[in-house]
């Protein structure tokens, strides 16, 4: 069976019988990749065709730095935003995802990709952000030097962790694990910030034990021999658990359902043509990405993290309220929190409605 077959397929028992996420496992299990050109997934479970005429106008925030939001710019390089009516002006805001989710809030972008595990905390806060999808797994390490003796969760009892910020993914992330393994994250660990160019040299000299850190850094870190990995947020039960996620202003989800949906689904449709084509998104990536890094390196990044993971719906939901237990578990959120109200408000179905 090829990918053409599969695809025509569609209006019929694939339809009936599987998923989005279904139709991909099925494809991948066969070895089928999709050529430039050919239909998605995501474009299989349209509702509607593209909206013709005048295309919309969007502003979509997005970090340039990071090579798992590689999928934005495959979305824009490849016409995929303009195939469902819309003009996207990228606009970068780097590595400041706090100041990336307040422009979406604020009405200054009408949306972004960020880290779940940043954004959570400001959404249980009362930012007028809505997520609409998540985009892929995968991303956050928590790595060591071979030389600190460090190859498991427990060991890091009365240890220090180096971060890059006290509000970071990582932090909070690796505070759940370590909650998970009976460590209290707050009072058996030190966390002590240094600025990211800079985590490296602290291992060096001694004054960190480990590294909390995201890729494509905390990933190239493990091509050199003297590097191990203690975990990700990819393993100890979190390995089809969303990292990154679609956050829209509650304006355009409340005011323009449709250009919500189209968003989502062109963002969604990018993801597809990654896991089928992942040296499209590591070239739209290269400008980005380390001086010495080639398209080959950064595919292999891409294929280190779960691009075919993009829940919505139920399963979206679910991924949220977990998180939001989690986080309160480690007192990131409020104990007065219900992580299933939560989960409820801060979700919007923009593509059955």
């Amino acid at each position: 069976m090829t990918w053409k077959t599969l695809a025509s397929a569609s209006n019929n028992s694939l339809i009936d019988g599987l998923d989005r996420r279904s139709f991909l496992k099925t494809a991948g299990a066969l070895g089928l990749a999709a050529p430039l050109g050919a239909i998605s997934a995501s474009s299989l479970w349209a509702q509607a065709d593209a909206p013709a005429g005048e295309l919309k106008k969007i502003k979509f925030a997005t970090n340039a730095t990071a090579i798992c939001l590689a999928p934005v710019f495959v979305a824009q390089e490849q016409g995929i935003f303009k195939r469902y009516g819309l003009e996207v002006e990228l606009v970068n805001f780097g590595a400041s995802t706090e100041a990336l989710l307040e422009a979406i809030a604020t009405g200054k972008a009408d949306g972004g990709v960020g880290m779940a595990l940043r954004w959570l905390k400001a959404l249980e806060q009362g930012f007028d952000v809505k997520i609409t999808a998540g985009t892929h797994g995968g991303c956050s390490r928590l790595v060591a030097l071979k030389s600190a003796g460090i190859t498991d969760l427990k060991q890091l009892k009365g240890k220090t962790i180096g971060i890059s910020d006290l509000a970071s993914p990582g932090k909070n992330f690796f505070s759940i694990l370590l909650h998970k393994e009976g460590l209290d994250p707050v009072a058996d660990v030190e966390w002590r910030q240094y600025p990211g160019e800079l985590l490296q040299l602290a291992a060096d000299k001694g004054e960190i034990h480990a590294i909390a850190d995201g890729d494509p850094k905390a990933y190239f870190w493990l091509q050199d021999p003297k590097y191990l990995q203690i975990a990700s947020n990819l393993d100890h039960g979190f390995e089809n658990r969303v990292c990154c996620i679609v956050g829209l202003s509650g304006s355009l989800v409340r005011d323009d359902l449709p250009t919500a949906s189209a968003l989502t689904r062109a963002l969604l449709e990018a993801q597809d043509l990654t896991v089928a084509k992942p040296e499209i998104a590591a070239k739209a990536f290269l400008p980005q990405a380390p001086k010495d890094k080639t398209v080959e390196q950064l595919v292999g990044v891409l294929l280190d993290q779960t691009h075919g993971h993009n829940p919505t719906g139920s399963d979206l939901r679910e991924e949220i309220r977990l998180y939001a237990q989690e986080l309160r578990d480690v007192q990131v959120f409020k104990n007065s929190t219900d992580p299933q109200e939560f989960a409820e408000r801060v979700y919007a179905d923009v593509l059955t409605a």
